[in-house]
């Protein structure tokens, strides 16, 4: 199984950075009480409440990929757990664009704009994650010098996909809003497990 073993440890490392965006969602920066915003405050926790079944579902992906990164895995067991992985994520970036969608636009300046921008982000990233389940689906499993080929490509895809852009979801969590998230108890578990990341090999 050597062939394939490299390249799925690849796939693991460019995943662990699109883990990142899900994280830009839970607003850690700390916040003082005296700039409490109600109406705020209610648009985070809407938006945070939402967003952590769909943090845990994307870790729960991401650990899925890193697991048959270290297990010595069979071209079809790959692509059965990475197709099912990019499936998952899909559907969790689509159910928080959804999220960002329903809870408006946040009571801030270019509040409106800011929000749109992030849902049209996360629903690329649902498409993008989508292409790479049908990617992986696709794949050759019976020939091992083929599927490392294919997963290598998918890699740098998702390599490309874990660096481009979350600006959006930056931008609408500026300021105010981030403070506001920051205070919402959902959003702080749903960015608690990053900061222990998985030692093993």
């Amino acid at each position: 199984m050597e062939g394939t073993n490299p390249v799925n440890k690849k796939l693991g490392a460019a995943l662990s950075g699109g883990a990142v965006l899900v994280l830009a969602l839970s607003g850690c920066s700390s916040s003082s009480a005296d700039d409490k915003n109600d109406a705020l405050d209610t648009w985070a926790k809407q938006v945070c409440n939402a967003v952590q079944p769909q943090a845990k579902k994307i870790e729960a992906a991401n650990a899925a990929i890193q697991k048959q990164t270290s297990d010595n895995s069979t071209p079809s067991a790959v692509q059965k757990t990475d197709a099912q992985a990019f499936q998952d994520m899909s559907d969790a970036y689509k159910a928080i664009g959804s999220a960002v969608d329903r809870a408006g636009a946040p009571n801030v300046d270019n509040g409106k704009k800011k929000q749109q921008d992030a849902v049209k982000e996360l629903n690329g990233l649902a498409t993008s994650y989508a292409s790479l389940k049908k990617k992986v689906d696709g794949l050759d499993t019976k020939d091992q010098g083929k599927f490392a080929d294919g997963l290598k490509d998918v890699a740098t895809q998702l390599d490309k996909l874990s660096r481009t852009g979350n600006d959006a979801l930056k931008n609408l969590e500026e300021g105010d809003v981030g403070r506001a998230m920051a205070r919402q108890p959902s959003c702080k578990s749903a960015s608690a497990p990053a900061s222990a990341p998985a030692t093993q090999g």
